[in-house]
This record gives C-alpha cells, sequence and structure tokens, in this order.
C-alpha cells in the first residue's frame, strides 16, 4: 500500500475533478446534454455531473464498434501486438492506480486500502494477464481421411456489449473487457449508474494507451433506458453482464426481442459456507466467515452470506463472529485503517435495513449490529450484523440481501448440510470446513456452485474460470474460458 495518510486522501478527494462524459471513438462525448449526479456514499457529496446515455448515445457507440470491427485493423493485428497493447493499458493503470482507487473509493464508499491492494491489484492484473495470453491460443486440425483436410478456427464474434455492476466497478469491467479485447472484438462498456467514473476512467486510459478509436467505448447511463438500449441493439453482437437476477431476465429478453445475440450471464448468490466439526482449525474458519461476509461491505455475489455450522460447534463459532463484527473499524473510506467503508447509497442501505427488520420480524435472534452507523457523517454506513436461529424459510436465508449480514443455520449431520446448502435458486459459489480428504471431494461434487472453496474462501486467480449454475447464471468469466464467450467456432473442410 502506498504510504498515504487519511489526510492526504482527503486533501486529494478534494482536489479530484472526475471527469463524466461518454468515451465514444476515442474522444469524449457529452452526448444529449443530459446528465445526473454521481453521488458519493461517503458522505453524500456530489463528486460529477455524468453524461445520461439513451439509445442515440448507444447507437453512436455500437456503431463507432461496428466500423472498428468491420473495417479497423484491431481484429486483424497479429495476436502478440493486441496483447502488447493490453500490457501497455496494464502498464498505465499502474501508473494511475492512486488516482483510479480513489475514485472507486469515492463512489462506491469500499475502503481505499482495498480499493489500491484488491481492486486495482485485480484489474491491473487481469489485462496483464490476457496482454500475455493472447498470442497463446491455438485452433484445431482434426484428424480426416487423407484426402480432405479440417480446420477449426475461433474467430472473434464481433461488437460485445458489457454491462458491470458497481461493487467491483474495474475488476468486473476487467473480466470482461480484457478478454474480448484479446478474442479480437470492440466493446461498448456500460458501467453502474452508481459507479460511472472509475470506468470512463479507463476508456480514456485504454485509448491513451494506444487502442484505435472505437475499440474499447464507455456509455453512462441507467439500466432501464441505456442497458435496454444496448440488449435490444441489431449490431451487437454478444452481451456479458454481471448483476441481479432480475435484469439478467430482462437481457435474455432483449437477445429474443432483437437478434439473438449471444447472452453471457453472472447473476446474484446466497453462498453457503460450511463448518463440519473436524474443520482444520474453527478459529480460522470462523475468522475467515466473518472476512467473507464483512468484506466490501459484504456487497458481494460470492459473498458467504448462510453460515451453515454443526450443532456440536455452532455456538464457539458463532460467537467468534460476533466478537469479530463487534470489533469491526467501520469508517471513513478514505482512512487507510477503515475495515469496512460506506454501503453504495442511500437506497440500498434502506432495502439492507428493510431485510434486517424482516428477519426480526420473522424469528431469528439478532446477535449484533443491525442498526445504521455514522449517521452525522451523511453517509450510507451499516453495523456488521449477525443473526442466528435463522430458518431456511426465512429472507434471511433465501434472498440475496448484498450486505454485510449473516445468517447462521444448524445442522446435525452432513446429508442435512448438504440439503440445507442447495436449497436455493442460486448456484454461484460454497465453502467447505472439513479435514477429511474424501468429505472434501464427496461434498464438493454435490455441492450445486461453479466454485467450491475448502478450507479458505475467496482465493483464486486468473487462471481459474469464474461463474455460476441455476439462476447464478452461465458462461465463465477469468481463465482461458472467458475467451470461448468471445469467439466463434468456424469450421473449415477442404477435399484434397
Amino acid at each position: 500500500m502506498l504510504d498515504i495518510t487519511h489526510e492526504e486522501w482527503q486533501r486529494r478527494a478534494k482536489s479530484l475533478e472526475p471527469s463524466g462524459a461518454h468515451h465514444i471513438d476515442g474522444v469524449d462525448e457529452g452526448g444529449s446534454g443530459a446528465v445526473f449526479a454521481a453521488v458519493s456514499p461517503r458522505d453524500g457529496r456530489v463528486l460529477a455531473q455524468v453524461a445520461d446515455g439513451g439509445a442515440a448515445e448507444v447507437d453512436a457507440a455500437v456503431a463507432a464498434a461496428r466500423r472498428a470491427f468491420d473495417t479497423g485493423p484491431w481484429p486483424r493485428l497479429a495476436p502478440a501486438e493486441r496483447g502488447r497493447l493490453l500490457i501497455r493499458i496494464a502498464d498505465l493503470l499502474q501508473e494511475r492506480r492512486a488516482e483510479l482507487a480513489l475514485t472507486v473509493s469515492l463512489e462506491m464508499g469500499k475502503p481505499i486500502t482495498d480499493a489500491y491492494e484488491i481492486e486495482l491489484r485485480a484489474v491491473i492484473n487481469t489485462f496483464r494477464w490476457y496482454g500475455q495470453l493472447a498470442d497463446k491460443l491455438t485452433d484445431e486440425s482434426p484428424h480426416t481421411a487423407p484426402d480432405a483436410l479440417a480446420l477449426v478456427t475461433r474467430e472473434p464474434a464481433g461488437v460485445v456489449g458489457a454491462v458491470v455492476p458497481w461493487n467491483f466497478p474495474l475488476t468486473l469491467a476487467g473480466w470482461k473487457v480484457a478478454p474480448a479485447l484479446a478474442a479480437g472484438c470492440t466493446v461498448v462498456l456500460k458501467p453502474s449508474e452508481n459507479s460511472p467514473l472509475s470506468a470512463l476512467l479507463l476508456g480514456r486510459i485504454a485509448t491513451e494507451a494506444g487502442l484505435p478509436p472505437g475499440v474499447l467505448n464507455v456509455v453512462g447511463g441507467h439500466g432501464p433506458v441505456t442497458g435496454r438500449a444496448l440488449g435490444l441493439h441489431p449490431d451487437v453482437d454478444v452481451l456479458a453482464f454481471t448483476g441481479s437476477t432480475a435484469v439478467g431476465r430482462h437481457f435474455l429478453r432483449y437477445a429474443a426481442d432483437s437478434n439473438l445475440k449471444r447472452v453471457w450471464l453472472e447473476l446474484g448468490g446466497k453462498s453457503p459456507n460450511i463448518v463440519l466439526p473436524d474443520a482444520p482449525d474453527l478459529d480460522r474458519a470462523a475468522a475467515t466467515a466473518a472476512w467473507g461476509i464483512f468484506f466490501n461491505q459484504g456487497e458481494m455475489c460470492t459473498a458467504p452470506s448462510r453460515l451453515l455450522v454443526h450443532t456440536s460447534v455452532a455456538e464457539r463459532v458463532t460467537e467468534a463472529i460476533v466478537a469479530r463484527a463487534r470489533e469491526l473499524r467501520v469508517g471513513d473510506p478514505l482512512d487507510p485503517a477503515a475495515e469496512m467503508g460506506a454501503l453504495v447509497g442511500e437506497s440500498h442501505l434502506a432495502r439492507v435495513l428493510d431485510h434486517i427488520g424482516t428477519g426480526v420480524e420473522e424469528g431469528a435472534r439478532l446477535r449484533t449490529g443491525g442498526e445504521r452507523a455514522l449517521a452525522d457523517t451523511g453517509g450510507s454506513y451499516l453495523a456488521p450484523t449477525v443473526f442466528d436461529d435463522v430458518d431456511p424459510g426465512m429472507r434471511l436465508a433465501r434472498e440475496e440481501i448484498f450486505g454485510p449480514v449473516l445468517s447462521v443455520l444448524t445442522f446435525d449431520d452432513l446429508d442435512e448440510a448438504v440439503r440445507l446448502a442447495n436449497a436455493t435458486e442460486y448456484g454461484l459459489a460454497a465453502g467447505l470446513w472439513t479435514s477429511d480428504l474424501t468429505t472434501a471431494h464427496q461434498v464438493s461434487r454435490r455441492l450445486k456452485a461453479g466454485t467450491v472453496w475448502v478450507n479458505c474462501y475467496e482465493e483464486g486467480d486468473l487462471t481459474v474460470p469464474f461463474g455460476g449454475m441455476k439462476q447464478s447464471g452461465n458462461g465463465r468469466d477469468k481463465s482461458a474460458h472467458a475467451l470461448e464467450k468471445y469467439t466463434e467456432l468456424k469450421t473449415t473442410w477442404i477435399q484434397l
């Protein structure tokens, strides 16, 4: 972490003047002139006026991306050259890492330490990794009869629309933009209206790195207008979305109502974290469970929001998590010592508080938290919250809350644990704590989740794919498998 004090971050925040202009065809555009305010959940301050894109702005961005794909150099560059430009983007992101981290922290409330150390590290590594991968992909030549030659080639799919959420505005943008660019596609990126400023800056940095005009366009705006226009656009070939399951359904409808574009969805989660009595270290299991639910203010699609713990160790584990929640430092996101910042905004805070109120009404026991914190700051802060005595039928156990709220459920045997874990419409991630190798393998196979962490949580790197099952979506981000979303397979059969 940079040796920057709380006071210095505050000084930099006061002098920061982020641009809210769209970035289309390599230049900043004001669009129609309509704007909306980007409000910081840190203190309610307006950070910038952001261009509010509609159908006209989306048309312009898609047209630029189409020209860049159909007649521009990008898809026809040697893969090694595309890779060098992606690595150049990574280098420039590193150079402006502090500015980007500050922008992320201010626009969505993430602690500056997490923004700098985790968010920016992730997006820099993503562009560098796909840049290094770009010239290492191979096509196929299946064995045929002696009188024929068969070639199976991967070709870039075309114009990609990428719609990303606010909780990791740069990381999740990178997970979509970098592999799409590596494959030779062009992109129109639509960030969340809650966190547009960092993504707009990413678009400018990519142009500065040398991306040809139109290869990466960024359009600000709201989902029901800007996102819908992108989803319905007939010149968008692929749509990649991370966000809620409800909005994911809209994008599938948009595809059906337009050109049957391929739609790749990474949606919600209600992830189980199973602690067996033979866990190798119960204290570490509890500490990890607490970190997992409170990290990023609980605004994580993979957050281990359902702790499933064996009755014989339930109170010990729960007490340790409650103790950690009570000592957790909720504070100004610009304070390097803050462990939890602000939720993304007032409407989201109200939604999380509504879930907490319903949990109390339904009979769950509130062990700690449950109330607003730091109300005098004007920011959207919430105390870390833990419920136990949660019944599987309660809203706390069924619905994605997307906040720092843990629900503790107990079980008596392994089969019951697996049933509880799978008793959800989601299937994004799961955790399992056990010392038995056979149990680890057998239970991992039985859990309906795209990722299963054993004796850890939220671990991994860019070599492994990320995505869900059931109503948590389809397709995979990260790893070489992500390129499958942005390429088409072509068979060429040559009769000799």
